[in-house]
């Protein structure tokens, strides 16, 4: 089991959508030298990912859930690969409809050089309309601009005189380098619960579902699926499917009022969760955020993880 974990702070929730109170909003203050220290602490540990997510702006009626501070999700992965030595950098998920294939294929080629291969590229078709308004894309097209966008930048990554047609993009005349370290390219990850989604994911490396949508129990049919798909053939045993969400029926106790005994209990209670998400097909978990009301109670939290949950299950 692979454990990934989102960069705290990168996106401000408002605390009535977080179910949290107001002291645990210690995030929505932290500066870059705290930005640096929590990615360094998470690099020295056993976790498999840093984080981030995607939004360009936030529409009005969304505000109230999910707030208008969301980090720009490259220049995020940029920083964290700088910051670490050793941790895979990611989105979940880069939402592909809004960038060019050339400058997106560009970033993250850039990414992977300066972070010696530690690029992974999760993404998604997106959801909000009125981003894919503001930016002048045909909402219902997103699908088929998320395919192509693929194609172009795997044509960029592999070709030495790359050249593009399709409906969306037309690249040619130029060069296109750096190529990124990791070959033939760095691996993709897809995200959506849909029947194009999953035929999407079966094309690459992994799946990432949205656990808010269905129900665990629905997840080995929707892998069957993917299974089922010719592009997925020979991939059984490297295949990866990430639990985005958080594990079915685990609370969300307050981390620092919990005793040694009640850790113990907890830390019992997560690998059980783990195991039944594992028993489901998910091979990388999103790590489980208890409440934490400051960086310092954070980052105790997320090395009691390490050495109380990975290193007993990972």
């Amino acid at each position: 089991m692979k454990f990934r974990i989102a960069l705290p702070g990168t996106n401000h929730i408002p605390p009535a959508n977080d179910h949290v109170p107001e002291a645990a909003q210690w995030a929505t203050r932290l500066t870059a030298p705290d930005f640096q220290r929590i990615a360094s602490v998470i690099d020295d540990l056993r976790y498999n990912t840093i984080t981030t997510s995607e939004h360009l702006g936030m529409p009005y009626f969304e505000v109230p859930r999910l707030g208008p501070f969301w980090m720009d999700a490259l220049s995020v992965m940029s920083f964290v690969a700088g910051a670490t030595r050793r941790v895979r950098v990611d989105a979940s998920v880069l939402v592909l409809p809004y960038h060019h294939p050339l400058s997106l294929a560009k970033a993250l080629s850039t990414i992977d050089v300066l972070s010696g291969g530690r690029l992974n590229v999760s993404i998604g078709v997106g959801h909000a309309v009125r981003e894919f308004e503001v930016l002048g894309l045909p909402f219902e097209e997103r699908g088929a601009i998320t395919d192509e966008t693929l194609d172009a930048m795997l044509e960029l990554w592999r070709s030495d005189e790359p050249s593009f047609q399709g409906r969306y993009f037309k690249i040619d005349g130029l060069a296109f380098e750096p190529k990124p370290v990791q070959q033939p390219r760095p691996p993709i990850y897809v995200g959506g619960n849909s029947k194009p989604a999953l035929r999407r994911a079966a094309r690459f490396d992994g799946w990432e579902p949205n656990p808010t949508e269905f129900s665990a129990e629905e997840m080995p049919a929707l892998i069957e699926y993917i299974h089922a798909q010719p592009d997925f053939a020979g991939k059984e045993e490297t295949f990866e499917i990430s639990w985005v969400g958080t594990l079915p029926g685990l609370a969300r106790p307050t981390f620092a009022d919990l005793s040694d005994a009640e850790r113990a209990d907890y830390g019992g209670r997560i690998a059980e969760r783990l195991d039944f998400v594992r028993t489901l097909g998910a091979t990388t978990v999103s790590v489980p955020m208890p409440i934490t009301q400051s960086a310092e109670d954070y980052l105790d939290f997320v090395t009691w993880f390490d050495a109380e949950v990975i290193a007993k299950v990972g």
